[in-house]
This record gives structure tokens, C-alpha cells and sequence, in this order.
């Protein structure tokens, strides 16, 4: 279709969706391809509209009349590129006469990203300009390979970054993807898979929709759908396509699924259809900017067979239109009656004649307005101040392509509907897209309801904005559906991926102990500082709680009862050897030493309630010196009182003097040069690296330990040590002297308690190493209570039962008698 002026624009329109190609028989001459399924005249109708309102109104182009050439391609890459060389040529069929050798200087179109990338090809090594109105593929934005390719549409980029945002701000995270089988739906879904899996979603599948259409091949497609269990999908593919979908979703009956729409179709009236209103409603996605194009409603319904004979798609469209037939030849199947041409167009509510949405319609207008804006500014170009060398302006009376590219690509200007329009460096127009949302009317048709907007020009907080409570999701409900191959997992659990599924399909593991997470989704748990451990729910980390031997513990309180015990069977035990003191029995055990021993294990019982309670410097101190001195000194009496009772029996012999040496003053000086030494060694103890408290801050357990570091442990060794020789010392000297009269000494008792006193510190030394925490301290109280105990009950109770029970045998003559039985045997 045609139309001459003094500068003609070419243009590209998919009138047809489909091509019959002739049968090559090579035995006839071959026929010309025929086109099929008449769609898209509204938009070629468009353009020759914003054309001839620029020639009537006069002011942006004045004394400049603007042609067209149109050309069909078809919707096939064959066709668009023959269209294209015919308009570079300025020949072609359908022209004739004096415009023969005619050659436009840019091209509109085509419409789909594949035709339009083989188009752009050739025309980028001719130099010229092509602006087209509906190919959104990103790809064309590359330069290097189509370099004087533009468009009003904006690339699929972005569009991608607002589903991207849409996905995120709904919290879908398994989200399938089904495209067309070309340029458009391939790089559009992979550029929205490689988005969406930066913020953790993950696509389940990729389902191409083929050509062909095959009725086999689209079950097995919403067959898998179905399978996959995802409740989100987005669908990335042009109008036909989408259409050959959704007939296989009805046939199969696959409902609730939230579509999500690409651009291409999201306004589609042929979807619109009761047919599809199940499976359809509450579709969402993104549209370019709609505008109400004033006086284009009129031009379209004023279109006449009569009065556009130039038009070659008129019949076929008025066929199409009213079901009728000329002359009896028909392009419609559906043709039974003949058309007159006065037919009325008003009259008709169709995709042709509903102007309420014009999305792709309004991107014709705003293509053919940008290129004559670029031509208005080539004709203003002022000699000597163009942009060319030498400051040279393009020749108005031939313009040449190349020429109106450099002016195309540099245009700004503020359209009719207030709408900002210029290109950036890839030839893309500025971003801005309505999110659309399918809702049913109370008359049973769909209404294409604006629910929200992305504005690609503004920071990435601030480019989605959506009306939550105004989305009608499918099946009529307003809750927002959930698509997700797992559930979130809450605050105190991590992600466990499951082998060889995507990232989005895990496990919720509880943190392990010690561990927190206190968001949702996290990947990993994070361990709580030293001094912190976590709580039940694992999603925050509280104070640990300081343990120690406390006299609120069940085991303190335990042992200090034992201590007070012990402490008070020596008071008792005190108590009757001094009401007894004069009897043959304490006499005869050398009161003096056992009174001594006594106040020591008195001593002993009362340290070991030192360990017990919150340490403290000097409690540390205390407790380690304390009993050790206090040990010391029970020993060596001890110690003394063997000594005497060995001596006393080797001195028998008539003229010794022996005994002279083991007098009441060499005894005291020998238990204080014995004790003294333990003395010393604390003192030096305690001087160089005394005992004090520490905490000890272990991953593994919910408690701060507090207990006293010995500080040296050469010196706790020492200390220790000198109890355990002075003890092995008596146990020997108790052990040779066994077998001594028992009525006048008490070596057996002092064997058996130096054996029991050996053996408890014995093992207390393992015991403690092995303990954690407040239990050493159990254990060293422990061994404490026990050998003084032993000592306590060894030396001292046979006595009281003698005293207490058996009166009668606490007198001299008893122990003399057995005295001399034992000498004569």
C-alpha cells in the first residue's frame, strides 16, 4: 500500500500470521506464496493516520508532505526481508508507474524481534535508519550488530526487570516458563531466569511452544505444567502462539494456574473470550503505556471500500469483518453473503474498532511522529553550525539515510499525552510499562484493570509500584497465591539443599546448639559469641548462665551438709576425750597429739566449705592453702604419734636412751618444722602466681565455668606432693609397727587410715584432671571429706567405742593383762 509525498516512510506489518507455500512440482511455473490469517490492520491503519494528521495540521513539517509504502511480511523472516529490499530498491510488486525508482529513507517496523533482527541486518550495512514499534528482544539493543536499528518498544530488559520485581515482591520462588520459538520468548525467558535466580527463586521448567502447533506437542506441554505442581507460570510468547496454548489448556482442563503475560498478549482481546474467562481470569503483567489517540477511533470506522480503491487489504478485511463476499470470490471460508461496501463500521465491536486499548497502536503513532521530528530538525539545520564535517547540513532536497539516522537517534521531544520521548545510546526508548490485571465485570467480560507501574527511569526501590489490594488473583480470590518448591523456613532453622534439585527445593534443619538464625530463608546459622549460647527456639543467642559449685546446688548443698557433718562428729569426738581425758585409754595415746589432730580435721572439714560458692579472690586463695596446711599438720601429728609408739617398743632395752630424743618438746618441734615446710611453699605460692578465679568460656556447653585456676600448677604439684610423702612415710612407719601390742598404741588404726587417706588422693588426681567444670571442684571437696573422714573414723571412733560402750575395759589392768599375754606369746 502506498501513498507518495515529498518524503516517503517505509513501513513493515504482519497483516497476515501465517504463509501457504505453493506446491513445487518443477513442471509448471511456480505460483506466488499466498498469506493467511488477516490480524494487525489496525496498526498499519495507525501509521497512516499519525501521517496524514501531520500533513493537515502543518506545523511540525510545514510546506512538507510526508508518503508511505507499506509492505506485508507476513509474520515469516522470508517475507519481511523481500519487503525490505523492495522498499530499499524503490521497486517491487504492487507499485508501478513514476515511483519505480523511488527509495524511502527509513523503515517502520517490522513487528516481531525475529523480523525485525533479519531486517535490521541488512538494513545496518545499508546506513539505513529502522524504527520499529513492537520487537522488544533484547538483543536488537547490541549495536555491533544492528547499529541503525531503534524502537518505540521497550527492550525486553526491562521488561524482565519488572517481572523480576513483580516475582520478588509476591514471594514466588518456583516459577515455571513457557516461550515461543523464536528470538522474542527464548532470550526474554533466559534473561528472566538468570534474573530471578539472583534473589534465590528458581525456575522449574522451560517449555517451548513450537511453530507448528502440533495438537500432540501442546498436550505434552500442559501435561508438564500439570506434573510440575508449580502454581505460577510465565508465559513469554507472541499472541498465536499463546492462542495454540491455551486451546491445549482447555482441551486437558489444567486450572488454577496464575499466568503471568508478557507484554505480547496481556492485552489480547482474541483471550478475551468467554471461552478462556476459567482459565484466564486474574492473569497479570506488564503493558507499554496506553494513550487515547484522539480522532483515530473516527478514521478507522470512516474506512470504505470506495474510498481507499489504493488500499489492496481492504477486501480482504472487509470479508473478514462482516462475513460476506465480492463478486463471489471470497478470502474468508466463512463468506456466505455479498458485500455491498456500505457496511458500517460503527456498528462493529472488534480488535479493529476498540480504541480503549491502544498499546502497539500508540507505539506506531509515536515512531512516525519521532521520525518526523528528525526531519524537521534536518530542515532547520542552520549552514555552517551542522553537525557534519565543516559544520555542513544534510541536502533537504535528497535526503540520505545515513543523514536521518544521526537526527533519529538524537530527537527529544514531549508528545500530545505528556509522554517524554527519546532514545538512549542502544536505540531504546524510555521504560515505563502498566501491570494489568484481568478481572471479570459484572456484565461477564474481562476488564483490563492498571493495578500498578514500573518506571524504569527511577532508583530500584522506587521503580515497582502496585495497588496489592486491588489484584483480583485466579479463581476470583483476593489472597495472593503461594508458588514455592519448599516452605520458608522460620527463624531457627537453615536451608538444606536437596541433592540434585534446584536451590529453591531444601530441607529445614534446625540450628545446631550454640547456633542462631533469626531471619527467614537463611542458608547458614551462625554461631553465638563466647559468652552467649542460644535459646530453645535457635533464633536468638542469650547470656549464658555462670555455673559454679553454688550452695543453692543440690551438690552443694550435699557436700556442706557432709562438711558441717564431719565437723561436727570432731567436735563430739573432742568432746569425749575431754570428759575421758583422765581415763587409762586417752592417757595412753598421748592426749596431747590427739587433741592436736583433732583441731587439724576440725580444720580440714571447715576448708572444705571454702570451695563451696562464688569464687573469689580470696576465697581462691584460702581454700588451696588452707587445707593443705591444715593436712599438714594432721599428718604430722600423725606421723609423730607413730614415730613415738615404733620408738617406745625398740627402747625397751635395759640402759637406752633413746626416748630422750622423742620427748613432748621434740615432738612439737618435729610437727612444727613438718608444717612450716607447707608453709613456705604456699607462702611462695602465693607471692608468685596465687589461685584465682577464671572463667572458662567452652563452645560446646550453655554455661560460663567459674571456678580458681590453681595459677601454678608446679606449685599445686608440690603442695600435693608433700601431703602425699609425708602421708607414704606414716603409712610405712604404721605399717612396720602393726603387729604391736593394739591396748597401747593405735598402729593399726593409723595404717588402715593412711591406706584409705592414700588411696582416696590417689585417685582424686585422675578424677580431677577428668571433671569439667564446677565438678573438679566436687571431686577435690570430695577427697577432702573422705580422707578426713577415714582419719576421723580410724583413730578416733575405736576409742569412743571403748570409752562410750565398753567402760569396763578403760582401765589399766585390762591393757596390762593383755600386755603380758602378748609378750609371753
Amino acid at each position: 500500500m502506498h501513498s507518495e509525498g515529498d518524503i516517503n516512510l517505509g513501513g513493515l506489518f504482519s497483516l497476515h500470521d501465517s504463509v501457504l507455500e505453493p506446491n513445487l512440482s518443477f513442471a509448471s511455473k511456480q505460483m506466488p506464496t499466498s498469506c493467511t490469517g488477516f490480524r494487525t490492520f489496525r496498526w498499519m491503519q495507525t501509521m497512516i493516520f499519525a501521517i496524514e494528521e501531520i500533513n493537515s495540521q502543518g506545523h511540525l513539517l510545514p510546506n512538507i508532505t510526508l508518503g508511505y509504502r507499506i509492505y506485508d511480511s507476513c509474520s515469516t523472516t522470508f517475507h519481511a526481508l523481500r519487503a525490505a529490499m523492495a522498499l530499499v530498491n524503490g521497486h517491487g510488486s504492487g507499485i508501478a508507474g513514476p515511483y519505480c525508482s523511488a527509495a524511502v529513507p527509513v523503515i517502520i517496523g517490522d513487528g516481531g524481534s525475529s523480523l525485525s533482527m533479519v531486517v535490521a541486518r541488512l538494513l545496518g550495512i545499508l546506513q539505513l535508519p529502522q524504527v520499529s514499534y513492537f520487537s522488544s528482544c533484547e538483543c536488537l539493543s547490541h549495536k555491533e550488530q544492528f547499529p541503525t536499528f531503534l524502537r518505540t518498544m521497550p527492550s525486553d530488559l526491562f521488561q524482565v526487570e519488572a517481572l523480576t520485581l513483580l516475582v520478588r515482591h509476591f514471594g514466588w520462588t518456583w516459577v515455571g516458563t513457557v516461550a515461543g520459538d523464536d528470538d522474542y520468548g527464548r532470550q526474554g525467558v533466559h534473561i528472566f531466569s538468570q534474573e530471578v535466580e539472583k534473589y534465590g527463586a528458581c525456575v522449574a521448567f522451560l517449555e517451548i511452544i513450537p511453530k507448528s502447533h502440533y495438537m500432540e506437542q501442546m498436550s505434552i506441554i500442559v501435561e508438564r505444567i500439570r506434573l510440575s505442581g508449580v502454581r505460577v507460570v510465565l508465559l513469554f510468547a507472541l499472541e498465536q502462539d499463546v492462542v495454540a496454548l491455551f486451546q491445549a489448556v482447555l482441551r486437558q482442563n489444567l486450572t488454577g494456574i496464575q499466568w503471568l503475560a508478557s507484554e505480547a498478549w496481556v492485552t489480547a482481546s482474541v483471550l478475551a473470550g468467554p471461552q478462556y474467562h476459567l482459565i484466564l481470569q486474574g492473569t497479570v503483567g506488564f503493558a507499554i503505556r496506553r494513550a487515547d489517540i484522539p480522532g483515530l477511533g473516527p478514521f478507522l470506522t470512516r474506512l470504505r471500500p470506495a474510498t481507499t480503491p489504493s488500499n489492496p487489504y481492504i477486501t480482504e478485511f472487509w470479508e473478514k469483518t462482516f462475513g460476506c463476499t465480492f463478486d463471489g470470490v471470497t478470502h474468508s471460508p466463512e463468506s456466505w453473503t455479498r458485500c455491498t461496501g456500505l457496511e458500517q463500521l460503527t456498528n462493529v465491536r472488534n480488535i479493529y474498532t476498540d480504541v480503549t486499548q491502544l498499546r502497539i497502536s500508540y507505539n506506531v503513532y509515536k515512531a512516525v511522529y519521532a521520525v518526523a521530528h528528525a526531519v524537521r530538525a534536518m530542515f532547520q539545520c542552520n549552514a555552517g553550525r551542522g553537525p557534519f564535517p565543516q559544520g555542513a547540513c544534510p541536502d533537504t532536497s535528497r535526503i540520505q539515510p545515513w543523514e536521518l539516522l544521526y537526527y533519529i537517534q538524537r530527537i527529544e521531544f514531549t508528545t500530545a499525552f505528556e509522554e517524554k520521548m527519546r532514545f538512549d545510546k542502544n536505540g531504546d526508548p524510555v521504560a515505563t510499562y502498566d501491570l494489568i490485571n484481568w478481572q471479570m465485570s459484572d456484565s461477564g467480560t474481562v476488564r483490563f484493570v492498571t493495578v500498578g507501574r514500573f518506571d524504569g527511569t527511577l532508583p530500584p526501590n522506587r521503580k515497582l509500584k502496585i495497588s496489592d489490594q486491588d489484584i483480583i488473583w485466579n479463581g476470583n480470590q483476593t489472597q495472593v497465591p503461594q508458588s514455592a518448591c519448599s516452605r520458608s523456613c522460620p527463624p531457627g532453622t537453615r536451608k538444606a539443599i536437596k541433592p540434585r534439585l534446584p536451590v529453591c527445593c531444601f530441607d529445614c534443619v534446625v540450628c545446631a546448639v550454640g547456633e542462631v538464625s533469626n531471619q527467614t530463608d537463611a542458608v547458614e546459622c551462625e554461631k553465638c559469641l563466647a559468652e552467649f549460647w542460644s535459646n530453645e527456639q535457635r533464633d536468638a543467642c542469650v547470656p549464658k548462665q555462670v555455673e559454679y559449685l553454688s550452695f543453692h546446688d543440690a551438690m552443694g548443698t550435699t557436700l556442706l551438709a557432709v562438711a558441717l557433718l564431719g565437723a561436727c562428729c570432731t567436735m563430739a569426738v573432742a568432746a569425749v576425750f575431754v570428759c575421758y581425758r583422765n581415763t587409762p585409754i586417752v592417757r595412753a595415746n598421748n592426749s596431747e597429739l590427739s587433741f592436736l589432730i583433732l583441731s587439724a580435721l576440725g580444720l580440714c572439714f571447715v576448708c572444705a566449705v571454702l570451695f563451696i560458692g562464688r569464687p573469689t579472690p580470696w576465697s581462691c586463695m584460702l581454700r588451696h592453702t588452707a587445707f593443705s596446711i591444715a593436712f599438714v599438720l594432721c599428718i604430722s601429728c600423725i606421723l609423730g604419734k607413730t614415730v613415738v609408739v615404733l620408738m617406745a617398743f625398740r627402747a625397751t632395752l635395759p640402759g637406752s636412751t633413746v626416748m630422750r630424743w622423742f620427748g613432748p618438746w621434740q615432738q612439737r618441734a618435729s610437727i612444727f618444722l613438718c608444717t612450716l615446710v607447707q608453709v613456705l611453699i604456699c607462702g611462695v605460692w602465693l607471692g608468685m602466681a596465687p589461685p584465682l578465679p577464671q572463667r572458662l568460656l567452652p563452645r560446646e556447653t550453655p554455661h560460663i565455668l567459674l571456678l580458681c585456676n590453681v595459677g601454678s600448677a608446679v606449685a599445686f604439684s608440690l603442695v600435693l606432693g608433700y601431703i602425699g610423702l609425708l602421708a607414704a612415710v606414716c603409712f610405712l612407719l604404721a605399717f612396720l609397727a602393726r603387729k604391736l601390742p593394739d591396748n597401747f598404741n593405735e598402729a593399726k588404726f593409723i595404717t588402715f587410715s593412711m591406706l584409705i587417706f592414700c588411696t582416696v588422693w590417689v585417685a582424686f588426681v585422675p578424677a580431677y584432671i577428668s571433671s569439667p567444670g564446677k565438678y573438679s571442684t566436687a571431686t577435690e571437696i570430695f577427697a577432702i571429706l573422705a580422707s578426713s573422714f577415714g582419719l576421723l573414723v580410724c583413730l578416733f571412733f575405736p576409742k569412743c567405742y571403748i570409752i562410750l560402750l565398753k567402760p569396763e575395759k578403760n582401765n589399766r589392768k585390762h591393757m596390762m593383762v593383755k600386755s603380758t599375754s602378748d609378750k609371753q606369746y
